[in-house]
């Protein structure tokens, strides 16, 4: 009977003999379908001592499939990466947009109410629209980023109109010389023809422009530093523990099992270490413009501003018609009575006669529906610029979503080895907290010097920001290259002006670096030669 019953065990397992290879024909149909060849991939199971960065251990994958599908990780990561950076991109072209379109509206609506304004004026609006007309250009070629003094541009302005509207009360046989009227264009300061007008008006538009031309700045840097950002290509560290997250399960037969949360978030924060660095000053300057964009409703607010420029110069125009009389005495006392043409003798001067009645001309009223159209434009430009803020801590976070288990899988997912739960802590953000990431090997001592770039770059555009809220005007001009060819999309309908100033600014230009490096040359030189003489008199 036990003879029997060991003869029956001995031919069951003779029955059962070694385990069959498994095939590889998923293996095979996954990597057809990435659009690779199936030459040198095998039909089984091989024993995978010759894999380089998966675990070893039974594979379908050769060294060439390996190597194959390490190349693709890191092209189809970096392709996330972009479309994100795309999509943020897009987000800051539309505020860019919205509020470039408001703004511009508001200018244009302006402009044209300028004859409506001014028409009481008579022949001194109709014989000064182009010098109007000049003072809204030069407006609108600053708010675009042109290099023009703010300052000097508006002075220049009352300069021109006090000159031609004193020229128009002159009587026509009378010729002013250039130099006479140069004089009266003086006067301006000390004896204040059009009231306080000019210093009012110029201390509201250059706070509306300078800061309204910041904010578009802004948004324009910050989205332009989003796309060299995200070109930043992936390390050859990272690329390797990218496979190991992304395509060694397929190799070890677990085409199913999609990367635990942890690990992958360890792997992502490792490739996008200098990435995260970004974030302290990406969020002091989206805080910066959030500022910003809220001071265009601060009194005087942005809509008013603009709207009022007609009124104001009609103002001005008024002032000085009515005291046109006093005014002149004091020209004629400091720069003294004109010669009559053609005699050397001075002229016996009397203004023109004033016509009677005072000048009225329709107050500015602000529409009803202007200042809840601002507080809406304030309103999404804030919560939009809110929801950028953590964009660079989220990054990871995100490219993760699409690639790990849920969190219910936490012992069923790939941990890098086999199908199993993933033990190791997640690493904070940042370079300097990757020492002991387990997953991707840096060296927090070498950052990536574009990176660096755009986080300087970050930092001076917070910087100018804030001066512009207090009322400084803001110099884009730079050594650098011009953002209007950079790619960013963000000139539209090619208003962007040909002499348009560079929008970046670096610490130290790199004359001053070779300056320096000549400096310190020379010195060693100098040294040289102390030596040498010394060596020389010893020798005698």
């Amino acid at each position: 009977m036990l003879v029997l019953v060991f003869s029956l065990l001995l031919g069951l397992t003779g029955a059962a003999g070694p385990a069959p290879d498994r095939s590889c024909v998923d293996l095979r149909q996954f990597y057809t379908g990435k659009g690779f060849t199936l030459a040198g991939v095998p039909q089984t199971e091989t024993s995978g001592e010759h894999l380089r960065t998966c675990p070893q251990g039974p594979t379908c994958c050769t060294s060439i499939v390996e190597e194959n599908l390490e190349g693709l990780s890191a092209r189809e990561t970096e392709a996330l990466i972009r479309e994100a950076g795309r999509s943020l991109q897009a987000s800051f072209n539309t505020l860019y947009r919205s509020f470039d379109s408001y703004f511009t509206e508001l200018h244009s609506r302006s402009e044209r109410s300028l004859q409506e304004a001014l028409s009481p004026l008579g022949a001194l609006y109709s014989q000064n629209t182009r010098l109007y007309g000049d003072l809204y250009s030069d407006l609108k070629q600053y708010y675009r980023g042109s290099a023009l003094n703010l300052d000097e541009t508006l002075t220049e302005f009352w300069s021109h109109l006090l000159e031609r509207t004193f020229k128009s009360f002159t009587p026509r046989d009378v010729t002013l010389s250039e130099d006479y009227l140069e004089c009266v264009a003086k006067q301006q300061e000390t004896l204040r023809p059009f009231g306080d007008v000019p210093r009012d008006m110029k201390a509201k538009v250059i706070r509306a422009f300078v800061t309204a031309r910041s904010f578009v700045q802004g948004l324009i840097i910050s989205g332009e530093a989003v796309r060299k950002v995200s070109q930043v290509s992936l390390s050859s560290e990272c690329v390797k523990a990218l496979m190991k997250l992304i395509y060694c399960p397929h190799c070890r037969g677990l085409a199913s099992v999609k990367p635990c949360v942890n690990y992958c978030s360890n792997v992502m924060k490792g490739c996008l270490a200098n990435q995260a660095d970004l974030n302290p000053e990406w969020q002091n300057l989206i805080d910066t413009m959030i500022q910003v964009a809220s001071s265009f409703s601060t009194e005087p607010s942005l809509d008013v501003v603009l709207s009022s420029l007609p009124s104001l110069i009609f103002e001005a125009v008024r002032l000085l018609k009515e005291n046109i009389d006093t005014f002149s005495a004091k020209v004629y006392q400091t720069c003294g009575t004109p010669v009559e043409p053609g005699t050397g003798s001075p002229t016996s001067l009397e203004p023109k006669k004033k016509k009677s009645g005072s000048l009225t001309a329709s107050e500015y009223k602000p529409s009803p529906t202007a200042g809840l159209r601002l507080e809406m434009q304030v309103s999404d430009l804030s919560s939009k610029l809110r929801e950028m803020r953590q964009y660079w801590l989220q990054l990871p976070i995100a490219l993760c979503s699409k690639l790990a288990a849920g969190g219910a899988n936490k012992d069923k997912c790939w941990n890098g080895m086999t199908k199993a739960r993933y033990l190791p802590e997640v690493m904070g953000d940042g370079l300097a907290n990757q020492i002991n990431n387990p997953e991707v090997e840096l060296d927090i001592t070498k950052p990536d010097m574009t990176i660096r770039q755009q986080i300087m770059q970050l930092k001076i555009m917070s910087n100018r920001l804030k001066n512009a809220m207090d009322g400084n005007d803001v110099d884009f001009q730079d050594a650098s290259d011009d953002i209007s060819g950079s790619g960013s999309g963000m000139c539209l309908s090619g208003q962007c002006p040909r002499n348009r100033p560079g929008l970046y600014a670096f610490p130290q230009d790199d004359d001053q670096v070779k300056g320096a490096a000549t400096c310190q040359r020379y010195t060693c030189s100098l040294l040289l030669l102390v030596q040498l003489a010394v060596l020389l008199l010893f020798c005698r």
